[in-house]
This record gives structure tokens, sequence and C-alpha cells, in this order.
């Protein structure tokens, strides 16, 4: 467990947030939603991921031979359904992107539990797909260490969650790293949070969000500032390539 000692509390603020739409992208545990609740106090929107009462979600853990396509092609159709309603709303934030779908994706075929013909069909639907829907303004990454998001995944305790082989999420984590370590496709703000508890601490909460707000603020162009790291825009379709 994380020990966050002598740190001084701090009341919640309000940041000065432009017109725009986020992405909060991470492995399972690393306190996305979290922190999407945490900015719907800054009047963004939110998109959840459909986790919630999800009967499929519990059956994939389960049995992923069986229930790897019907998942993925669930979670990528949800996910289209947000992107297109995002214009609709000044300000949002989608809670995993759909990009990270396709990682998950490549995972599953790489394991043998998502047959190549059906991560072939799986391609297919995505690339069609992402031919249109908006880019958001900015990917928030958060990034952590596999068994800090481990702990994390205990504490919250959900059963399917728990059952999985631990060397999974640390494929997950190593996945995630390879693909943000050349991520071109948005502004991307990688927040390192193995030592913050954005939750609980109001000293940690405000440094995250003053950095999303600082990097609301950048334009787009390439070049590097602090944890902001920038490049041209690029076709989401590119994601095919990276994840196939």
């Amino acid at each position: 467990m994380l020990k966050l000692k002598g740190l001084k509390f701090i009341p919640y603020i309000m940041l000065n947030f432009p017109n725009i739409h986020l992405n909060i992208a991470g492995v399972v545990g690393v306190g996305k939603s979290s922190l999407c609740n945490i900015l719907a106090k800054q009047d963004f929107y939110i998109f959840h991921e459909p986790v919630a009462n999800n009967e499929l979600l519990a059956k994939f853990y389960a049995d992923k031979q069986r229930y790897s396509l019907a998942s993925q092609l669930y979670f990528l159709n949800k996910r289209f359904e947000m992107y297109q309603q995002t214009d609709q709303k000044n300000k949002s934030i989608i809670d995993r992107s759909i990009l990270e779908d396709a990682l998950f994706a490549k995972m599953l075929n790489i394991s043998g539990q998502l047959s190549d013909i059906e991560y072939k069909i799986y391609q297919e639907v995505f690339q069609n797909y992402i031919q249109h829907i908006k880019k958001p303004d900015l990917m928030v990454y958060l990034k952590i260490k596999p068994e800090n998001a481990i702990q994390r995944i205990k504490m919250r305790g959900r059963d399917y969650e728990l059952s999985q082989d631990p060397q999974y999420w640390y494929d997950l984590n190593n996945t995630y790293e390879q693909y943000f370590s050349t991520y071109q496709l948005t502004n991307l703000l990688t927040i390192q949070v193995d030592e913050l508890d954005f939750v609980h601490n109001s000293e940690h909460q405000a440094k995250v969000l003053h950095l999303i707000a600082s990097a609301c603020q950048v334009e787009r162009s390439h070049q590097t500032i602090g944890t902001i790291e920038q490049s041209p825009l690029a076709s989401l379709r590119q994601i095919i390539d990276k994840a196939g």
C-alpha cells in the first residue's frame, strides 16, 4: 500500500478549464474513473466506461476464449457512441479511449484468446469506426507501476479482476508503456501517479488538476514542455498499425 505522510490538505479549488474534450487513459486500477469524477466538479461531462452491471465483462474474465470477440465489439460500439456524442457537450471526458480498446484486442490475439480471423474482424470494424469520430483535444495518460496497479485492484475487490493471473496485469502495463512511449495521435499529457493519491489528498488533487489545466491551454505543435509531450496530429487509423 502506498504510504503518503506529512501532506497538508488544502481546500478544493475551481480552475478555468476551456471548452475541451479529454480522454483519460491508463491500465486497470490506475484511477481513471476517480479522476473523471473529480473533473466532473470542474463542469466536465463524463462518458463513463460501461463496466457497472456489465454481465458480459464478468463472463469475459471467466472465459476469455469464448467471449473475447463479443466483449471487444461491445466495448468498441459503446465507445463509438460516446465519441459521437461529444459534440453535444462543451467540455467532456471519456473514461478510457477507443484507442485503448485496440490494445486489449492486440493482447488477446497474442495470447491466442482472440483468433487471427476474429482479430481481423475486430480490426475491420475498428477501422470503419475511427473514420467517423472526432479526435480528443488532449489524451491524459495515467502512468503507474504494475505492482501498484495490482494493489489498487485488490483494494477495490472486483471478483472477476481478483481472479486474474497477476502476470496479466504486468503484460497489460507493458503494452500500455510501449504504446504511449511513441504516441503521436493527439496532444499527450503523461502523469506518473505511483506516489499520488488524488482521490483522498487535496494537495495531490490540486497538482493533477493544474497539470491538466495547463496542458489544455497549450497549442498543438511539435514540442515538449515538461510532462506535456506533443507531436503533430496524425490519423487515428495509425492505431491499426500499432496494434497489429
